[in-house]
């Protein structure tokens, strides 16, 4: 197939700042748990989020089955059609596997569901060659039918995605960005200084957000957005107004946080251990091979959530009432509140019952 021209292409969103990389609720018996994830982009929008992530790697993307994906897909998509915010929040969905022609059919899948743009992570396990990577990536921007963000995880794939290799990517007009998950600052600075000004350029770990803005990057794809989203979008917002004082203070108050998401279990173990925790989800469930968080890595984790304030004593959020859909008073009384201020007070799926979890 010709290579598109970038004059040709559909909608181009423009990635910027915080985009929330989703966990996917279960139920404690395994199963979706649909009203829960309701509840969670609800307060993501309310939050002032820039995007959203619907199965990733947060997701638990490799034990979910197709249908799953696309109801993941649809919830999300639907639930930010409530709030006239939605035209601003881009669902960024994850369709990446280690099969080439799979992918395409699950990029395809997720525009028809209504996602703004694709997340492809590279190809794991066969850990094809850059020559290979830069094939598979085209392929998906031609047929795919929507804008792709490269995933760059050399961690979990086992291969790694250059610079070289992305900068011509970068040129077909349905890519639109990259997560950089590398962690090699020097080919994450040659990316941010060499690439279109129109193709983003997205930490994949929020520990390194700040070093990657301040290089010319673009925003991140957050874990601990799920946690924290208003605190993500005023980490964003200030390197983008260019106070870099407030920048890191934000970043050095919740750098512990970012580091807990990844200790006792890989990600998204400790992240739903502090979400069910804070209120957030009723279950911290995952699906196995993974395991909930061991005990004492709880109770370390519980302790810390209550050193950072996201704790009341008793060792949950306060209890709110769900918020329900609102209108546009909402939306600006919303954007009234200081994007430093934690909403752990607001939390609209906060319950006033008490679940089982990580209280002390």
């Amino acid at each position: 197939m010709n290579r598109l021209e970038r004059t040709a292409t559909p909608t181009r969103p423009l990635l910027r700042g915080a985009l929330t990389a989703l966990v996917t609720p279960f139920t404690p018996g395994g199963a979706l748990d649909e009203d829960a994830l309701r509840e969670l982009v609800r307060w993501q929008a309310l939050a002032g989020i820039d995007g959203l992530v619907p199965c990733g790697t947060t997701g638990e993307s490799p034990t979910l089955t197709p249908a799953e994906r696309d109801r993941l897909i649809a919830l999300t998509v639907e639930t930010l059609a409530e709030r006239p915010s939605r035209s601003r929040i881009a669902v960024v969905a994850g369709t990446g596997t280690n099969d080439t022609s799979a992918t395409i059919a699950a990029t395809r899948r997720a525009g028809e569901l209504g996602a703004d743009a694709a997340l492809v992570v590279a190809p794991y396990y066969n850990r094809p060659d850059g020559r290979m990577l830069e094939a598979h990536f085209r392929a998906v921007a031609d047929e795919g039918d929507l804008p792709i963000v490269v995933y760059n995880v050399p961690s979990r794939t086992g291969s790694n995605v250059t610079a070289d290799v992305l900068l011509r990517l970068a040129e077909h007009p349905r890519v639109i960005g990259v997560k950089e998950a590398s962690g090699a600052m020097e080919q994450i600075s040659t990316i941010c200084r060499d690439r279109p000004r129109d193709v983003a350029v997205l930490a994949g770990d929020d520990a390194w957000a700040l070093a990657v803005m301040a290089m010319g990057g673009d925003g991140v794809v957050s874990v601990a957005s799920n946690e924290i989203p208003g605190e993500m979008v005023a980490l964003c917002t200030a390197v983008s107004a260019g106070d870099w004082d407030a920048a890191r203070r934000i970043h050095a108050r919740w750098l512990p946080l970012f580091l807990a998401n990844f200790r006792g279990g890989p990600n998204p173990v400790p992240a739903k251990a502090a979400l069910e925790a804070m209120g957030v989800l009723r279950s911290d469930a995952v699906r196995r091979p993974l395991l909930p968080l061991a005990a004492a890595d709880r109770e370390r984790l519980v302790e810390l959530l209550r050193g950072l304030g996201l704790l009341e004593g008793g060792g949950r959020l306060a209890a709110q009432p769900i918020a329900e859909p609102a209108g546009p008073a909402v939306e600006a009384a919303a954007s009234t509140r200081p994007a430093s201020t934690h909403p752990a007070s607001t939390h609209p799926t906060a319950r006033t019952t008490t679940r089982r979890g990580a209280a002390a």
